[in-house]
């Protein structure tokens, strides 16, 4: 790089071709969508045998090859306006300090050297210096000795030279740094010359990401992230002020940061999620392969003490001190992935509508928030709370509960624009001695649930306010109850089964109009009534100390049958125990779809 090339350099260029690859992207995003949401969907809707089984299998290869297209582009836009944003910076620095030469009628060589005049006489008298050159200097320490010879030259024209001589170098060592921290990251975004996506391509997308954000970093700065500890509105508001060029940059560099923003947009928060997915269910596959499966013969018999007793073998005991806890990790959270991934594969089925991936990480217990069908433009919202022992690994049952939910939501309402979604927000608590007993799990994860619950009113932009439904589970139950009783619990209704108790001890308490909670405890779940002991809630009103749960009379709430109803075509049948509540055709889930859609005077009470 040198002072022509830097002065010539039209970022414009670049951008434009950034802004071709980024067309790009949306292209190959909206053939995506329109595989996956419209032909695939349309074609599991009409048409079932072994031919669609296989046509349907290659649109998922299509679809998958559109996505990587889409985050591949997205990468090389983002560091061609990466390039172009560090280069104009130099480039202003050039321009500044050759304006500022041109002013004192310097000179300016193609090597960056500077040239001043002689001195002018001073009152009358002829000084003695006569005209020079410097050329720039970029270390600091040379840069100090230059500039002392410069303040020792008699001639004043000395000290400016040296300085813009300096800047001058500054510039185009600062280009010549950005050219050589671009050129690699811009060559290693190739892809392999053949139509099959493979981990490895997608764990290659990943450390090209990564790339591309360590030489980025300035270019991210100066656009600037979202507000710290930021609302959900304040976030909706960042993302608001982005240019598309500035929004495909922190999605294709920062995917995870967008996609666990509440407040943003439910297809952006999609968009982003399922890159953090891809690359981390890749990741997390190479490095299961590479891990050796657990030894088949893990069990042994012995006799001890006269009696025959089941005992791992030495073998196994060796594999899992090296590798057991890893590997559990990592199966764990693959099975996870690839519920999730079927659930996307359900768009279409019985009417089924686009799954939104709105949140998603691997790390610890995992997190996953699914919802069927787009929130922001829904007329009702259910956000569902799983209990003890939900983790990423477990999560294709709470994904399945809000399919049904949503399903049964069309039953009661036909044609109702609903939005089901599954949170797993928090840390759950995992056993149900050592854990469920403590509240800290509720607490902690209270205020995620409150801001996603904002989140929802900040990126809705359907017609009228949305009908917004808190559905807990078990201890998701306490979570929403702690969720209110520590600040304001953004929802029109609350759904509570199986809950043994909510750290309130009234429907008051639970920042939804009065009428508007509703409880259901099905025959023979054990639950509510052990668990009353540890979160039930006290009305003081009563004396205080009494562990009241939402399936007391005194608590308030609206209680809803579970039993079976009715016979014939249109009979729902009842549930029984702590986990039946969203079973098909059950009484128990056609009452949380009435609640849903706000068909009150349906829902059905017990005898």
């Amino acid at each position: 790089m040198n002072l022509t090339t830097l002065k010539q350099f039209k970022p414009s260029e670049w951008e434009e071709a950034a802004d071709g690859y980024r067309h790009t992207g949306d292209m190959a995003a909206k053939a995506k969508d329109q595989v996956e949401n419209v032909v695939a969907a349309g074609m599991r809707t009409s048409l079932r045998g072994a031919a669609a089984d296989a046509a349907l299998a290659e649109l998922k290869r299509l679809a998958a090859n559109f996505h990587y297209t889409q985050v591949q582009c997205g990468l090389v836009s983002t560091a061609l306006n990466g390039f172009a944003h560090d280069m104009e910076a130099a480039r202003r620095k050039l321009l500044a300090a050759l304006d500022d030469a041109e002013a004192r009628k310097f000179t300016v060589g193609p090597d960056g050297s500077v040239s001043y005049p002689a001195a002018q006489p001073r009152n009358g008298v002829e000084l003695p210096p006569e005209a020079g050159s410097v050329t720039g200097l970029t270390d600091p320490t040379a840069q100090a000795v230059g500039r002392q010879a410069a303040n020792l030259d008699p001639n004043p024209h000395a000290v400016a030279a040296q300085e813009i001589a300096d800047r001058i170098a500054g510039a185009v060592t600062a280009a010549t740094e950005a050219d050589e921290k671009w050129a690699p990251k811009v060559r290693a975004l190739t892809a392999d010359d053949d139509l099959t996506v493979s981990d490895a391509d997608w764990k290659d997308a990943q450390s090209d990401a990564q790339g591309v954000r360590d030489a980025g970093k300035a270019y991210l700065d100066s656009i600037g992230g979202p507000p710290e500890g930021g609302t959900a509105k304040a976030n909706a508001g960042w993302w608001a002020g982005l240019t598309a060029e500035e929004r495909e940059a922190f999605i294709a560099l920062d995917p995870a940061l967008v996609g666990r923003l509440d407040g943003l947009p439910s297809d952006i928060r999609d968009e982003a999620n399922r890159v953090v997915l891809d690359e981390k269910q890749a990741e997390y596959q190479l490095k299961l392969n590479s891990i050796p499966k657990p030894p088949a013969n893990e069990w042994t018999w012995i006799t001890a003490g006269g009696y025959p007793s089941k005992v791992h073998t030495d073998e196994w005991m060796d594999w899992n001190r090296k590798y057991g806890d890893q590997y559990r990790h990592l199966d764990a959270s693959l099975k996870g992935m690839s519920a999730i991934r079927n659930r996307f594969d359900q768009t279409g089925e019985r009417g089924l509508p686009e799954a939104y991936l709105l949140g998603f990480s691997a790390e610890g217990n995992g997190r996953a928030i699914v919802a069927n069908g787009n929130p922001d433009t829904a007329e009702h919202q259910a956000v569902y709370v799983p209990g003890t022992t939900a983790n990423l690994g477990k999560v294709e049952g709470d994904i399945s509960r809000m399919t049904q939910l949503w399903r049964q939501t069309q039953e009661a309402t036909p044609g109702a624009n609903v939005s089901t979604i599954t949170w797993l927000g928090y840390d759950a608590p995992q056993d149900v001695v050592k854990d469920a007993p403590f509240e800290h799990y509720a607490y902690d994860g209270a205020p995620a649930y409150r801001q996603f619950m904002d989140g929802l009113e900040a990126s809705h932009h359907g017609p009228g306010e949305p009908h917004r439904t808190a559905v807990g589970h078990s201890y998701g139950t306490t979570l929403i109850g702690a969720a209110a009783e520590k600040g304001d619990l953004n929802a029109d209704d609350v759904i509570f089964a199986g809950s043994p108790g909510v750290k309130v001890g009234s429907a008051e308490e639970m920042d939804v109009p009065k009428g508007h909670v509703w409880n259901q405890e099905a025959d023979g779940d054990a639950v509510p009534d052990i668990g009353r002991w540890g979160h039930g809630g006290s009305q003081w009103r009563l004396g205080g100390g009494v562990a009241l749960i939402p399936s007391d009379e005194v608590f308030g709430a609206n209680q809803m049958n579970t039993g079976a109803e009715g016979s014939g075509p249109g009979a729902t049948k009842g549930v029984e125990g702590h986990s039946g509540y969203w079973d098909e055709s059950s009484t128990a889930l056609k009452n949380q779809a009435l609640v849903v859609v706000g068909e009150y005077g349906d829902v059905t009470r017990p005898e």
